[in-house]
């Protein structure tokens, strides 16, 4: 399982605003986030059991997010959800990234997933389990959990939403200031609703915060190691605009040399 909300192409100088808690085992570890070798250079932390991901950034202001599908697939065999979005995290675009994912999704069985594709020109969002499905990203507040976008029948969704929309969001430091909030919203008694899931053996392990800007020297990327109740959330954003800005040397140098 896991949350993940993006505010897309509703604040121009942040088309792409990222809140979201990462559920696991406690028992797999993962490393923090790091700029990754290879090109194109990415921005994410790594499952240490297989290598995947569940969240990154590229030189080119593609993000991706992936979480874990609710559907009856029997699980064993399956390819890891997180190697895929390794995998689209070496498109140029989002665009690219969703064909990748078609591609990688029709020739491999993955695990259930949901992914989301998205960078200043076109976001989507992958549904897949048994079959195979690929919608645009509205433009505004977009929340997805382990069932549909935006899910009416999501308890935790319909919760984020209410909670994200209380106030106007219309600049970055404000749906920052108020997703850290939300995100940390700690467990109540009743079994009812809350941002933070805490089991004796499964829980949130980790929280991201990301703000992609046209100007790489106002990305933001905030990531907290462990559930954001209990957690303060570290500035990995020197990291974020190193590999952007190196994304828009290369776009440049490359587009004087046509």
């Amino acid at each position: 399982m896991c949350l993940l909300a993006v505010l897309y192409r509703l604040v121009p100088e942040s088309p792409i605003l990222v809140a979201a808690n990462r559920e696991e085992y406690y028992d797999r570890p993962a490393h923090s986030p790091s700029i990754q070798s290879g090109k194109p250079r990415v921005l994410c932390g790594l499952d240490q059991r297989v290598g995947g991901t569940w969240l990154g950034v590229n030189q080119h202001g593609l993000f991706v997010g992936m979480c874990v599908r609710r559907a009856p697939v029997d699980p064993l065999g399956l390819r890891s959800r997180g190697l895929l979005a390794r995998e689209v995290l070496r498109a140029s675009s989002a665009r690219k990234g969703v064909d990748k994912a078609m591609e990688e999704l029709t020739s491999n069985r993955y695990e259930p997933l949901n992914l989301i594709v998205c960078d200043s020109e076109s976001g989507w969002v992958v549904h897949s389990d048994t079959e195979q499905e690929v919608l645009p990203l509205e433009d505004g507040l977009n929340i997805i959990g382990n069932q549909n976008l935006n899910d009416p029948a999501d308890e935790r969704v319909r919760l984020a939403h209410r909670l994200l929309t209380l106030q106007m969001l219309d600049s970055p430091v404000k749906f920052l200031a108020v997703a850290s909030k939300v995100f940390a919203r700690t467990p109540t008694p009743g079994g009812r609703p809350s941002m933070i899931v805490r089991g004796p053996d499964y829980g949130t392990v980790s929280s991201t915060l990301i703000a992609l800007s046209p100007k790489p020297r106002d990305a933001i990327f905030q990531y907290a190691t462990g559930a954001p109740d209990e957690a303060k959330y570290e500035d990995y954003s020197p990291l974020l605009r190193d590999i952007l800005s190196r994304g828009l040397r290369e776009a440049r140098s490359k587009s004087k040399a046509n």
